[in-house]
């Protein structure tokens, strides 16, 4: 693998804690929605699965 698709799948990884991080804020400030550490979780499983399929081409 380059050393660019490397830092792009960084980048993507960054940028998907961030929103996955911003996903458990707004579960937190409105609990009744969902719990905070689901929705965090499922952002993450759906992130991850775009990485794998980027980085593996």
């Amino acid at each position: 693998m380059s050393s660019l698709a490397l830092l792009v799948a960084l980048l993507l990884v960054l940028v998907g804690v961030l929103v996955v991080a911003v996903l458990v804020d707004l579960a937190h400030r409105y609990p009744r929605a969902s719990a905070p550490m689901l929705v965090g979780l499922a952002g993450l499983t759906v992130f991850s699965t775009v990485v794998v399929a980027i980085v593996v081409r």
